[in-house]
C-alpha cells in the first residue's frame, strides 16, 4: 500500500515543504489508542500470530564480507513476473559500496495450492521468499509489517540496515549505498520521502472512520514506495509492535510504531515515490528508487546504466 497520494496532500511548494517538514519533525504528538475498536473493526489484524508457511531462517546467517543491507521487497504470489525481473536487475545478491545486498521476497499466502507449490518451488531455486499464512491482501499488508519486524528480531539481527520498497520499484543500489556513506548518523533515522500530516481519508479505498482515529491528519510517515530502516531502528519498532494495536494502512502503522520508538525521520527527495517528472536515463543514475516503473522499463534502463567497478559488485 502506497498512501503518498497527490490527492492526500498539501499543495505546497517545495521549499515550504521542507520548513513544514522540518517543523513537524520537532513537534511532539500524543496519540491514544482505543483497542477495543481496532479489535471491533479489525479483529483478525489483533489476532494473527505470525506463522511462517515458507522460512527463510539462515538467509543472514552470512558468513558475509561487509554489513548486510536487506533489500525486503513487497510482493503477491501470483507477481512471479516481477520477481524475475528484479532479480535480473537490481535485486541481487551482492557486495557493493562496502556493504552486502541481501533481496528478500515478502509475500502473503497464495489464493489456491497450484500457486503455492509455483512459489514454493520458486523459493527452492533462488532461497529468496519470505511466506506467511494471511491471505495476500490490502488491510494485510499492515501484517505483513509487523511480521517482517518479528523475523528480523528472531532470525536477521545482523542487518546492519533494511531498504523497504515494493516490487514495481526501480532501485540504484549504488546510490543506495552511497547514500548510507554519507548520510552522518545513518542508523538514527528512519529515510525515505516523507509525507507531512497527510490528510485522513474518509472516503474510498484508503477510508478509515473517526471511531478507529478521530484525528484530520496523520503522523509523519515514510511514503511505502521505498526507505530505509536500521538494525537499531528495527529493534525499536519491533518492541513498540509488541504493544501498539495494529493500523489497516501499512505505512501509517509503521508511522505509529516510529512515533512509539521516538525514531526520527530524514526526508530526501532521491526517494521518487510518484514517478520522474521525464523518463530520462539521468533521474535513474541520480536516484535511490523510483515507484511505479514498469518490468520493460526498469530492464531497459538497467541496460543502459554502467556497470560499477568491479571491486565494488561481486556477485556471489
Amino acid at each position: 500500500m502506497s498512501l503518498g497520494l497527490a490527492a492526500v496532500l498539501f499543495l505546497i511548494t517545495s521549499a515550504l515543504r521542507k520548513r513544514l517538514l522540518l517543523q513537524a519533525m520537532a513537534e511532539p504528538i500524543t496519540l491514544y489508542f482505543n483497542r477495543s475498536v481496532y479489535e471491533a473493526l479489525f479483529p483478525h489484524l489483533q489476532l494473527y500470530r505470525c506463522q511462517e508457511v515458507i522460512a527463510q531462517d539462515d538467509l543472514c546467517q552470512g558468513p558475509f564480507r561487509a554489513p548486510l543491507l536487506l533489500l525486503a521487497i513487497k510482493s503477491h504470489p501470483g507477481s512471479d513476473g516481477r520477481r524475475a525481473t528484479l532479480r535480473r536487475t537490481w535485486a541481487q545478491t551482492a557486495e557493493m559500496g562496502g556493504f552486502w545486498l541481501q533481496p528478500l521476497f515478502l509475500l502473503g499466502a497464495a489464493s489456491n495450492q497450484k500457486q503455492l507449490e509455483s512459489v514454493a518451488q520458486e523459493s527452492r531455486v533462488f532461497g529468496d521468499i519470505l511466506m506467511w499464512g494471511f491471505t495476500e491482501s490490502h488491510y494485510n499488508l499492515s501484517l505483513k509489517e509487523r511480521c517482517f519486524l518479528q523475523w528480523v528480531h528472531g532470525q536477521c539481527q545482523r542487518a546492519a540496515f533494511v531498504f523497504k520498497g515494493d516490487d514495481d520499484l526501480f532501485v540504484n543500489p549504488t546510490v543506495l549505498t552511497d547514500y548510507l556513506r554519507r548520510t552522518p548518523n545513518a542508523s538514527h533515522f528512519i529515510h525515505g520521502n516523507i509525507q507531512v500530516h497527510s490528510v485522513v481519508m474518509r472516503t474510498g479505498k484508503y477510508a478509515v472512520s473517526r471511531d478507529l482515529y478521530p484525528l484530520d491528519h496523520y503522523p509523519n510517515f515514510a511514503s511505502g514506495g521505498g526507505f530505509i530502516m536500521s538494525h537499531l531502528g528495527l529493534a525499536a519498532l519491533y518492541r513498540a509492535s509488541l504493544e501498539l494495536p495494529v493500523f489497516p494502512l501499512d505505512d501509517v502503522y509503521l508511522a505509529f510504531l516510529a512515533l512509539a520508538a521516538k525514531i526520527p525521520h530524514r526526508h530526501d527527495e532521491a526517494f521518487r515515490v510518484w514517478g520522474i517528472p521525464k523518463d530520462e536515463l539521468s533521474a535513474y543514475q541520480d536516484s535511490i528508487s523510483i515507484h511505479g516503473v514498469s518490468m520493460e522499463r526498469i530492464e531497459e534502463v538497467w541496460k543502459q546504466l554502467e556497470s560499477p567497478p568491479k571491486d565494488f559488485w561481486i556477485s556471489s
